[in-house]
C-alpha cells in the first residue's frame, strides 16, 4: 500500500518559493529547505527532485503568478497607455518600498544563475519575453487608438520599458531610495507622450 503524503506539495512549493526569493539559490541549503518546509529530506526529494529542480519549479510558479497578473493588467479593454503607465510606476514603487530588498525572483535568478544554468536562463528569458510581448501588444493598441504618436515604435518602446523595469528591480535591491527610480520611471513615461 502506497503511503499518502503528509504535507501539501502546493503549500510546500509556495514556501520554498518564498525562501529562495528571500535568500537566493546558493544561500539556501537543503537543510534550510527541510526546516522551512517542515518536511523530511526524503519527502522533498521524492516530491520535487533535487534542490535545483525545486528552485526551477518555484521560479516557474513565481512566473505564473507574476506574469499572469501583468498580462491581465495590460490587456484590459479601453485605453492602453494608462495600464502601461501604472505598471511602470508600480515597478518603481515596489522596488522603492521593498523593505526586505527581495527584488524580483526572475531578475534575481538572471543575476545569480542565468550565466551558467541554461534551464534558469530559459525560464528568465520566457518571463521577460512574456512581459515584452504584453507591453508590445498594449503599445500597439495604444497607437491604434491614437494614444501613442504614430511615429513611435511599440516594439522598441516595449523593449526599453522591459529592460528599465528589470533594472529598477536590481537598483532597488542595492539602493531603494525613491528619487532615482521614480526619476527613471518619469523619463521613460515621457517617451510615451
Amino acid at each position: 500500500m502506497a503511503r499518502t503524503k503528509e504535507f501539501d506539495p502546493d503549500a510546500a512549493l509556495q514556501s520554498a518559493l518564498e525562501l529562495f526569493w528571500e535568500r537566493g539559490y546558493e544561500a539556501t541549503s537543503l537543510t534550510d529547505l527541510v526546516e522551512h518546509l517542515g518536511i523530511a529530506r526524503a519527502s522533498l526529494y521524492a516530491t520535487f527532485g533535487s534542490k535545483r529542480e525545486l528552485y526551477l519549479k518555484a521560479l516557474e510558479r513565481y512566473g505564473e503568478q507574476s506574469d499572469t497578473r501583468i498580462v491581465e493588467e495590460l490587456s484590459q479593454p479601453g485605453p492602453a497607455l494608462p495600464a502601461v503607465r501604472t505598471l511602470l510606476r508600480r515597478f518603481a514603487d515596489e522596488a522603492t518600498c521593498d523593505d526586505l530588498r527581495r527584488g524580483c525572483f526572475v531578475t534575481n535568478t538572471a543575476v545569480e544563475l542565468a550565466a551558467h544554468d541554461p534551464a534558469a536562463a530559459r525560464r528568465v528569458g520566457e518571463s521577460w519575453q512574456g512581459l515584452e510581448t504584453a507591453l508590445v501588444s498594449a503599445l500597439m493598441r495604444a497607437r491604434a487608438q491614437g494614444e501613442l504618436p504614430a511615429g513611435r515604435d511599440p516594439v522598441a518602446l516595449a523593449r526599453m520599458l522591459m529592460v528599465l523595469m528589470q533594472g529598477m528591480r536590481v537598483v532597488g535591491k542595492a539602493d531603494p531610495g525613491p528619487g532615482r527610480l521614480r526619476d527613471a520611471a518619469a523619463q521613460a513615461l515621457s517617451l510615451l507622450d
